[in-house]
């Protein structure tokens, strides 16, 4: 029997409505949320450590950092197959794609929360706990990384997006779509089917102490310009992500305060504000991709600028200079038929199960 360490820290899967908070917080412990999540015997013993009754939104990344060391310790003991790491929702992205930075263990590491809290109806927190542990007990998905399991789905941890505020399905991958599915019937009809490997991951050669931060996101938006850059620059960030328009452009201010940001030796990332598709030096027009690879931005290529943002922080606090970002978020070569939205459509209609 494979064995899978669970550690628990939050989030709407732990929450129950609370009267006088006029809301759902966080009660429920590690306990409390296996003895509501049946048929676990027959997959996997399971190890619960807790952590705390934590939000998604108030984990920083040097909280991340700290459960990243948790997990490691959990995932070096021989007997351990595999982890889990259970938290809300809200930063489920950014959470998982810390965790892959400074993942470097072949066993499968995978994060999960729930959508539902356990007082309403349809509390999803059961289920999607059930898949991940089993696909943290999956030898197939040995050397994948941080995965994130929801509704079914497995999402490599550095393309996996939140989708909507509230849908049980809101986790998706918009360019090449999930990695493979998890069905949750019966234990005999219960299985683990992967689609396709992941491709190149990006891992830091060293785990940070501390992110370096503030490092800014600033969004390009219609006539917007650079001031917020400048300003932020002079109140002492270490870098800037700039989600940029479409593939890799924005007004020329804000290139210009950029500019003015890497002339004084600071990483400047350009992503793009779409939820699918690739920041690339494209169009010639001043702030348009080109010039923004002339003055030497750095380009997340698929990465979604959240993402962008962890890995310069992290980055940054584990020594890297402008140029080891630059590595880090070089994109090779992705395969070469991409998963089109009605494409993927069609995939989760043809879903085991």
């Amino acid at each position: 029997m494979p064995r899978v360490a669970v550690v628990f820290t939050g989030g709407t899967i732990a929450m129950r409505h609370d009267p006088a908070a006029g809301g759902p917080v966080p009660v429920l412990r590690g306990a409390d949320i296996l003895a509501r999540t049946g048929g676990l015997e027959a997959i996997a013993d399971v190890e619960a450590v807790d952590w705390g009754l934590v939000p998604a939104s108030h984990l920083t990344l040097d909280r991340v950092l700290e459960l990243a060391a948790i997990v490691r310790s959990q995932l070096e003991r021989p007997e351990v197959d595999g982890a889990v790491l259970v938290q809300g929702t809200d930063t489920i992205e950014e959470t998982g794609f810390a965790l892959d930075l400074v993942h470097r263990s072949e066993k499968p590491l995978v994060v999960t929360g729930a959508m539902r809290n356990a007082g309403e109806d349809g509390y999803d927190g059961p289920s999607n706990l059930r898949g991940a542990i089993r696909c943290a007990a999956e030898p197939a998905l040995r050397g994948q990384g941080v995965l994130v399991v929801m509704a079914g789905e497995i999402h490599a941890a550095d393309a996996v997006v939140k989708t909507h505020t509230d849908a049980i399905a809101t986790f998706r991958s918009p360019d090449l779509g999930p990695l493979g599915f998890v069905t949750d019937g019966a234990v005999a009809d219960a299985a683990v089917t992967v689609l396709r490997a992941r491709g190149r991951r990006r891992v830091l050669d060293r785990v940070p102490d501390r992110a370096a931060e503030p490092v800014v996101l600033v969004t390009a938006v219609s006539g917007g310009d650079g001031e917020l850059v400048r300003l932020a620059a002079r109140a002492g960030a270490r870098g800037f992500v700039v989600a940029a328009t479409g593939a890799g452009n924005t007004a020329p201010d804000l290139l210009d305060a950029c500019r003015e940001a890497m002339r004084d030796g600071l990483p400047v990332v350009l992503a793009s504000r779409c939820p699918a598709g690739a920041a690339r030096p494209l169009y010639g027009f001043p702030g348009g991709g080109r010039s923004w690879a002339a003055a030497g931005a750095i380009f997340a290529g698929h990465l979604h600028p959240l993402k962008a943002r962890v890995a310069v922080a992290l980055g940054l606090g584990a020594g890297l200079d402008c140029d080891g970002i630059r590595a880090l978020l070089e994109e090779r070569a992705l395969p070469a038929e991409r998963a089109l939205p009605e494409e993927q459509d069609d995939r989760r209609a043809a879903r085991p199960g």
